[in-house]
Parts: C-alpha cells; structure tokens; sequence
C-alpha cells in the first residue's frame, strides 16, 4: 500500500494544550506523529512556533480557522499559515444558527472569497464536515455535496471528517471515491454505534475499538491522492495523550508497517 503521512488535530489535546502548549507538542513528536493540524496557536509567534516544530521535527499541515476570521481576518491567517509551512487553512464548523439552507448561500458567497485569496497566496482552502452538513439540504441534495458542487476544487476542497460521514448513514469509502480527485487531508475517526455516554452527539474512542472500518478505508485510501491521514478523537474516556499514542500504534502495526 502507499504510505500516507500521519498527523494528529490538537484539538483532541485541547485541555493539555492550554496548560502546556509546548510541552504537549513534544509528546506528540514523541509518539511518533509527523505533522499536526492547529485549532489555535497557543499565544505563540509565528516564527516562534516554527522554531519549535522545526526543533522536534513536525510539519505543520494547516489550521481550522472559523468562519469569522476568514472572513474579517484572512491576510492574518495567511501570512501566519504560510510561516509555519503550513499549507491549509481549513473552515472547521458553524454556529448553530447559521447552518440553514439560506445561510448556507451566503457561507458558499464567502468560502469563494476567501478561497480566492487563499488560492492567490499559494494556500488551500478546505472545509471540514460534521453531521449537519449532510441534514441541511438544498433542493434535496445535501448541502456539504451542493458545496463542492458549486464551487470548484481550486476555490475550495473538502477535509473530509470519515467519522462523521459514517454517523450521518453515508459510506465513507464511497465518499472517499466520491471525491478522490480532490481530497488532500481525511480527518480518521473512530466511535462507538452503541454511546456509553448518552449526553454526547458522538462517542469517539481510539482507532480500531469503534464502528469504523479503518482497515477497508486506509487500503482505499492508500489509492488516491490523500497527502494526510489526520486523527481525531473529539472526547476520550482514557487519557487524552494515552489516547492518542494508541491510535497511532494501531495505524502503525495496521497500516504503516504495511506501506512500501
């Protein structure tokens, strides 16, 4: 199979990311992750945070970026994303009350802009699913499809979230065909069907002890053109850096070790 870069959303190291942000970045170098996809920066500098990936050598893959800064902050975002040698600035989610179908028509008005610019400074522009994307429609068509429809892949691609895709009732090897042509970070999710806690939307566990079917996706993917299999687990019952280093040895011993 072909090998694919492994990296980690910080995200899942939220707590431990606040009261340590270098320290945090260090285990995950440890671990054996290869890159990392920010959700904030920890108060560093660019040049700052540059430094210290280059020292533990990680690679910066991109950041989820909200929608506000992309619209109101952008040259921000950019100048810092392309510092860092990152490479993606990635939409990662929506209030609540701006995901109806009208709202949507203007979010695909600005992801264009936005993407344009992006576009224009050597940076990619992606968007990463949840469940609603795929609840709201317009004109019955999903509106994460009638997205990708609307725009092009030059304007925008999308960082499609498997874990997600599967929750919602779609197929995630089926997506990951779907748009295969355009499809340059996938977010690895696993979850349990059957939650052990009812208060969430979506109980994620390590991979390979969920309901994913990691082995059949990571050989299709292995496939297409995916520069980065990203990791994300959005609670963990076990210790989130536990968590985390388990997830990586299980792509190791399933995957990597099995890549030419």
């Amino acid at each position: 199979m072909r090998r694919i870069s492994v990296g980690l959303q910080l995200y899942t190291l939220r707590d431990l990311m606040e009261q340590d942000f270098a320290g945090t970045l260090r285990e995950v170098a440890k671990i054996g992750y290869e890159g990392v996809e920010f959700y904030n920066y920890g108060g560093f500098s660019a040049e700052q945070l540059k430094a210290l990936l280059q020292e533990l050598g990680l690679k910066a893959i991109g950041t989820h970026i909200q929608l506000v800064d992309l619209k109101d902050n952008l040259e921000r975002e950019i100048d810092y994303l392309k510092t860092i040698g990152a490479k993606y600035a990635i939409c990662p989610w929506l209030p609540e009350d701006v995901r109806d179908a009208e709202s949507w028509v203007g979010h695909f008005e600005a992801l264009s802009v936005a993407g344009q610019k992006c576009n224009e400074a050597g940076i990619e522009l992606l968007y990463h699913n949840h469940e609603f994307e795929f609840e709201t429609k317009i004109n019955g068509k999903p509106v994460f499809e009638v997205l990708f429809e609307t725009l092009p892949a030059h304007i925008i691609k999308p960082e499609i979230d498997l874990g997600w895709v599967q929750y919602s009732g779609i197929d995630p090897i089926g997506y990951i065909k779907k748009y295969q042509e355009k499809l340059p970070l996938i977010h690895l999710k696993d979850y349990l069907e059957t939650k052990r806690n009812p208060d969430l939307l979506i109980d994620t566990v390590e991979l390979g002890e969920g309901s994913l079917p990691i082995l059949d996706i990571v050989s299709e993917l292995s496939k297409t053109e995916v520069e980065w299999i990203i990791v994300e687990q959005d609670t963990c019952s076990n210790p989130p850096l536990q968590s985390v280093a388990k997830s990586f040895q299980w792509l190791q011993q399933h995957y990597l070790n099995k890549c030419i």
